[in-house]
């Protein structure tokens, strides 16, 4: 069974004993450093010159100072940037102000397991993930509540790494709904393959191809839109809820026997084979490397199919649809708020 972590098992005088650096100010940078000051941590936030983030960093009362300097100051730096910029800007800024004793946080295992990044010895190496986008990390703990987390150990130079981990997560929250013990190779694996295979990659392919059959087979694009896309989130509340099971109870007979009969002719075994091969590619860096080398090379390719799902018809069928129903739209994160600062 997986180790798990409440508030009773934090030693919030760890994290409270720390100068803290959280490296970016997006979607996760802005509700850990909120959380943290709110904790009654020492934290600082390190933005690039000129970022669009500042304004809003020290509007919500924090101190914002540059990437090396608070990389200087600190000893404890947890790096939030996107995937793709934390090399350079842990070579450019952070590296040289790491010493012995300090500690390397991530909320993502990606620049560790893929090697991008490699911290010296004497400093522990940690990985405290949030399992949710940071507005809800944020609304969690301002209610008194918490958001779950894993935590993870890369490097353990001073023999307190997770402990360390655990006392950050409490201090974000995260020990009121439970910190779940798991390694660097897990959670980057793991989380690659369910965001390729089911959460983004499997359902927006799945969606989109249901739409175009029924649209192509003359059914109204607005009907279509219903059935394949607005109806999802009342499935996924209910399996979220309650688990799979208890979404077919919820549901009709004819839609839990259609779901019994028919989702296996979809999930079949030809896709299984290529749920198979794209865990592959994840495990042996084939996907990172991809990425990387998209990354440096202009992003010319990943633009451009985007672009092509901007121009869905669902999305354009949606946009007139949910302008209907202002309801929907109440509280949802903008696309510029998952900036990295």
């Amino acid at each position: 069974m997986a180790t798990i972590s409440y508030e009773k098992d934090a030693d919030r005088s760890l994290i409270a004993s720390r100068k803290v650096a959280v490296i970016g100010y997006g979607s996760q940078g802005h509700a850990h450093a909120l959380n943290l000051q709110d904790s009654g941590v020492d934290v600082r936030v390190g933005l690039r010159e000129g970022s669009s983030s500042v304004q809003k960093a020290e509007a919500a009362g924090l101190r914002v100072v540059s990437i090396d300097q608070a990389a200087a100051e600190a000893d404890l730096v947890m790096l939030l940037l996107p995937d793709t910029e934390q090399r350079s800007v842990y070579e450019a800024a952070i590296a040289a102000h790491l010493e012995g004793g300090d500690a390397l946080f991530f909320a993502h295992g990606f620049n560790i397991h893929f090697e991008q990044i490699s911290p010296p010895e004497g400093v522990d190496v940690g990985m405290v993930a949030p399992k949710g986008p940071g507005h809800l990390v944020r609304r969690a703990y301002t209610e008194g509540g918490g958001v779950p987390a894993l935590v993870a150990v890369a490097q353990d130079a001073t023999g307190k790494a997770r402990a360390l981990a655990v006392s950050y997560a409490a201090a974000i929250g995260a020990t009121q709904a439970g910190v779940l013990d798991t390694t660097f190779s897990e959670e980057t694996e793991t989380d690659l393959f369910g965001e390729q295979v089911v959460l983004c990659g499997g359902i927006t392919a799945l969606v989109q191809a249901g739409f175009e059959t029924l649209v192509e087979a003359g059914y109204q694009p607005e009907s279509a839109y219903f059935e394949c896309l607005h109806e999802l989130k009342l499935i996924v509340d209910l399996m979220y809820e309650g688990g799979i099971n208890s979404m077919r109870y919820s549901v009709s007979d004819t839609a839990e026997y259609g779901d019994l009969t028919r989702g296996p002719r979809i999930v079949d075994d030809r896709v299984r084979a290529q749920m198979r091969e794209i865990l592959a590619e994840i495990r042996d860096g084939r996907f990172a490397e991809e990425w990387i080398a998209e990354s440096r090379g202009g992003r010319q390719r990943f633009h451009e199919l985007r672009e092509r799902g901007r121009r869905h018809q669902i999305e354009q069928v949606g946009q007139e649809l949910r302008a209907m129903m202002p309801w929907i739209a109440a509280g949802r994160q903008r696309p510029e708020d998952a900036s990295g600062g």
